[in-house]
């Protein structure tokens, strides 16, 4: 009889604890929440403070047919999400959701004391992720055109020096007559700490040279971010000169890609936009940024390039590259390709 009581006195006793017990574990798990919470709130203001201050409208297209254009493209994106559509419908299983595709500007940028400087790499992308496809060409800063804002030809690098990006995107739109959707403004600086942020970067030197003290040996080569800056920047030893150049930045560009695309260190990102905040200037909003990290990243498996051809001229004792009528009228069919292709 003792027993029976002394069993039913437990009971209480034992349901109390494991009573107290739940309570403590639930409050540990709402601890942990709060604070994962917290962790997430401060990952994505921090974010959003750095992308706000790398932020910089671009101006308005001065692409001859840019509103024209831009409305064949939104009728070529409708038409492809209609097809998605109609494959969801059938039940197809690897149907990925269809993406607008873009340009892209490169801008590297060679700061100077004494006044704005000079586009030192002048990069344009299309970016397709409905062919899983990247295009790029670089166009060389000699390049003889219309700066557009000045009213008078000169080199195309010049551009930045007179007006910025502003006066930069304007002439170069006329020189593709295409409209640029997004640019990236790069300073060396930071030029060189994102290459280091992405542990380098994968090269194949095609001859060896000497540049601000570095050496490069041809071959293949891992270089750092110092590295990688004397390699994009060494012109006068290249036997093909500026488009030796372009080339070997395009080799940087390329792996930077092609390591961005397997870039998983995300909780990193804050530490990298921060650290890049005073050298990079963009018209990518935040939420531009977070869909191309979400959704654009993965879905980029070819990178393609193109080389500008063209002469050298000397007038008036300065030398200018000479892009012709027809040049300028292929690399602007190829890019419409890119963008409106689909697979």
């Amino acid at each position: 009889m003792k027993e029976q009581t002394r069993k039913q006195m437990g009971r209480p006793a034992a349901e109390g604890r494991k009573r107290r017990m739940l309570k403590a574990a639930g409050w540990a798990s709402l601890s942990v929440l709060l604070i994962a919470a917290g962790m997430g709130l401060y990952f994505y203001l921090s974010v959003k403070h750095t992308a706000d201050r790398m932020y910089e409208p671009l101006p308005v297209s001065n692409a001859a047919e840019a509103g024209e254009y831009t409305a064949w493209r939104q009728q070529q994106l409708a038409q492809l999400q209609r097809e998605q559509r109609q494959q969801q419908l059938e039940g197809a299983e690897d149907t990925q959701t269809v993406l607008p595709a873009f340009t892209l500007l490169l801008l590297g940028v060679d700061e100077r004391e004494e006044d704005r400087g000079r586009a030192d790499a002048i990069l344009l992308m299309t970016v397709n992720p409905n062919n899983s496809k990247l295009f790029m060409f670089n166009i060389p800063r000699d390049t003889r055109t219309l700066l557009v804002k000045r009213g008078f030809e000169d080199k195309i690098n010049h551009a930045y020096a007179y007006d910025g990006i502003a006066g930069t995107v304007a002439t170069i739109e006329n020189f593709i007559d295409l409209p640029i959707d997004y640019y990236v403004q790069v300073n060396m600086e930071g030029f060189e700490a994102i290459i280091d942020m992405m542990d380098g970067v994968d090269v194949d030197n095609p001859f060896a040279f000497d540049f601000l003290e570095h050496h490069y040996p041809a071959g293949q080569l891992h270089l750092s971010g110092e590295r990688a800056l004397g390699y994009i920047r060494m012109r006068f030893d290249d036997p093909r000169g500026d488009l030796g150049r372009t080339e070997r930045q395009r080799q940087v560009v390329r792996d930077l890609i092609r390591r961005a695309s397997r870039w998983e260190s995300l909780p990193s990102i804050p530490k990298v936009l921060d650290a890049l905040g005073d050298h990079v200037r963009t018209n990518l909003t935040f939420a531009d940024m977070q869909r191309l990290m979400m959704k654009y990243r993965t879905r980029i498996k070819t990178i393609e390039s193109t080389e500008i051809n063209g002469h050298g001229a000397n007038i008036g004792g300065i030398y200018y590259f000479i892009v012709d009528d027809q040049e300028r009228a292929r690399i602007h069919d190829r890019m419409k390709e890119e963008l409106l292709g689909q697979p």
